[in-house]
């Protein structure tokens, strides 16, 4: 059978033979154990019913042994043979060019280069899944192939409820992820439903089919480390020679070395996996690997003796390389970490003292004794911090729940109110007031031609355009400006591309709108293959989350999750391509609500309206919130724009003296 005729089948008519796993893969490390025989009985039950009767008594036995062995059902016998990765858009099989658009990002989601663990359908984070099964794949597939553009797709946590009338203005798709009852989202809740079959963790871009492997955190972090040098160094002085260190090397946090390279320091990347950290080696994202602490010692004085730009990736834990630091006096000029502990029971974070092998190990068949140990090794891995921020160290949570779990595990971590961490996120002190308040954040697009001179063509719009807006741009945003046009300058030669043709900067709406219309016309007049835009979920308003995006709000709200809800209902009925929304990612479930988008250009009138009737209320719904929490940057932001957009009209907020309150109570 031909690609096409597969992706048309759905379901294969005859049941495909047992299919021998690979053994060059990375593999989703085993879940929790945590179902009842009743539950497992369950969990059988909902796997069988994609498939007719006769095919029950085989796959019964199997799903059963892949619920004990790998604590999922992943029906991995359902895998197709044919190769996964991002077709040009007009090799697939639809009706209409959305729906190839978006079975093309879902096909780049699950391409081996850039998902984490691509046999069991996860994209990044450990447990960032795009489906549950292999099944729900094959259906949606043949879903999109097969619906019109006057029907729209309903995804329930990768399951695909099928195809209802809607209409052309109407997103194809509607996406949804681990939308849970609130007093039923703690993570042995999403352990149980996951297991199950009922729910998902759709991470942020994995689930909602817009991850375009590490460049997209590479430019956030790139942001971030310049900005984070900028607060410590002097005026004028380099960041060469000066030490960045941090832990992870998976699907997100694999970006690191990248960005600190680009940021023109040296960055320390520890990573207790060898394949992760010698997959990055291989794919040029890391410049040199080591594999024992004393030769990360003497590589990385050299590197200061010499001020070099490097980045060194070691294969082991983060929290020796601290103690040894601190035992070498070798100053850490600004740290982090950005292991996954948005699961720390489950893979996410690997304790000091212990292989890699053993944690495995103690995962599956001692799980209280490993949380034990991984509070322990967050204990040690905070004091060994707090030595070096003693010494000077700038040192920031990176938002993926590091300071979070430390404090439940009784690091010495809080300020001396007892309320708030020691540290700052990055969003508090360098994102959130720096980008976000300012409407600034992660705008990417993916050339569905898949022609790498597309995506030449697209840099060069995109930077004579930012170029034009920055000639008349305030003072407040200039910084931004320069930044964004360093980067897509040197974009192609920093070879950030891994799977789609894809790329990502920082804009605010004027400059996302901008670049979105001159994209439109060059496909209009042929120049271009069409172009899907979107966005990361970690944006200005796509994402309430009280420890990273919001968490530079100080009015009570951030808490709250309005703004993600309000935005992806206000994207899908102003034009978005298909709308997502979903709880966790990032700092994990029960802890965030994010929305995201995919909005698919191809050159016509209809599409340039829908383009600026979207992203206009895609930027702004976040920055009228912001400002109505009186932050700073949102108040010049939002005022700046009603000026340019009469039809917008914000309330803002009036602003009480501080020695008004004294004495009320």
């Amino acid at each position: 059978m031909t690609f096409q005729e597969q992706i048309l089948q759905g379901i294969p008519a005859k049941l495909p033979a047992k299919r021998e796993l690979p053994k060059d893969v990375n593999r989703a490390p085993k879940r929790k154990d945590i179902l009842s025989v009743e539950e497992k009985q369950l969990a059988i039950r909902n796997a069988l019913r994609y498939f007719p009767k006769e095919w029950h008594k085989e796959l019964a036995a199997e799903f059963a042994q892949e619920l004990k062995d790998y604590g999922r059902i992943y029906m991995y016998r359902l895998k197709p043979e044919y190769k996964m990765y991002a077709r040009p858009i007009e090799e697939y099989p639809a009706k209409c060019q959305q729906a190839a658009a978006i079975m093309m990002m879902i096909q780049n989601n699950l391409d081996p280069a850039v998902a984490q663990h691509p046999e069991e359908l996860i994209t990044y984070g450990g447990n960032g899944a795009v489906f549950q099964n292999w099944a729900q794949y094959l259906l949606t597939m043949q879903y999109l192939a097969t619906m019109t553009d006057e029907q729209s797709l309903n995804m329930y946590s990768g399951h695909p409820m099928g195809l209802f009338p809607s209409s052309k203005e109407a997103p194809r798709v509607v996406v949804t992820n681990g939308m849970v009852i609130p007093n039923y989202s703690s993570p042995d809740h999403w352990e149980k439903f996951n297991a199950l079959g009922v729910s998902q963790y759709g991470q942020m871009t994995a689930g909602s089919y817009m991850y375009i492997g590490p460049q997209g955190i590479v430019h956030g972090t790139t942001i971030t480390v310049m900005n984070a040098f900028r607060k410590m160094l002097k005026k004028g002085e380099s960041s060469k020679g000066k030490i960045f260190l941090t832990a992870g090397l998976g699907g997100m946090s694999g970006a690191q070395p990248k960005a600190g390279d680009i940021a023109g320091c040296v960055t320390v990347c520890a990573e207790v996996n060898p394949k992760a950290a010698t997959k990055r080696y291989e794919q040029g994202w890391v410049d040199v690997l080591v594999d024992s602490m004393d030769g990360l010692v003497a590589r990385v004085k050299q590197a200061q003796t010499n001020e070099e730009v490097v980045s060194i990736a070691y294969i082991g834990n983060v929290v020796d390389v601290w103690e040894r630091f601190d035992e070498e006096n070798i100053f850490i000029h600004i740290g982090s970490d950005q292991t996954s502990l948005h699961i720390p029971w489950t893979g996410g974070y690997y304790p000091a003292g212990i292989s890699y092998e053993e944690s495995n190990r103690m995962i599956r068949e001692e799980p209280e004794q490993f949380k034990v140990k991984v509070q322990e090794s967050l204990r040690r891995h905070a004091a060994a911090i707090n030595r070096h921020t003693a010494k000077g160290t700038y040192f920031f949570d990176y938002g993926n729940a590091f300071l979070l779990e430390a404090s439940r595990a009784g690091a010495d971590i809080m300020a001396p109110n007892g309320i708030d961490f020691r540290y700052p996120s990055y969003v508090q002190d360098i994102v959130g007031p720096m980008c976000f308040d300012y409407g600034f954040g992660p705008f990417r697009w993916v050339c569905a031609s898949g022609k790498p001179e597309d995506l030449d063509q697209t840099d060069e719009i995109a930077m004579q355009v930012l170029q034009e807006i920055m000639e008349n741009s305030p003072e407040e945003i200039q910084l931004q400006m320069q930044d964004n046009i360093t980067w897509i300058k040197n974009a192609k030669k920093n070879k950030l591309v891994v799977g789609s043709q894809a790329r990502i900067l920082y804009a605010d709406a004027e400059g996302r709108s901008k670049i979105a219309e001159a994209f439109n016309k060059a496909i209009g007049e042929g120049k271009i293959g069409p172009v899907v835009l979107g966005r990361d979920h970690h944006d200005v308003s796509g994402t309430d989350s009280p420890f990273r995006e919001t968490s530079n709000i100080y009015d009570g709200s951030k808490f709250t999750a309005d703004m993600a809800i309000q935005n992806v209902i206000g994207d899908s009925f102003r034009g978005a391509t298909w709308v997502s929304i979903h709880n966790g990612g990032g700092v994990g479930w029960g802890e965030v609500i994010n929305g995201g988008f995919g909005m698919l250009l191809d050159g016509t009138q209809e599409a340039d309206a829908r383009l600026k009737r979207m992203l206009l209320y895609d930027v702004n719904n976040g920055i009228a919130r912001r400002s109505w929490a009186r932050n700073d940057g949102a108040l010049f932001a939002i005022k700046r724009e009603m000026e340019r957009t009469p039809n917008l009209k914000i309330t803002l907020p009036n602003m009480v003296e501080d020695d008004l309150l004294k004495g009320l109570f």
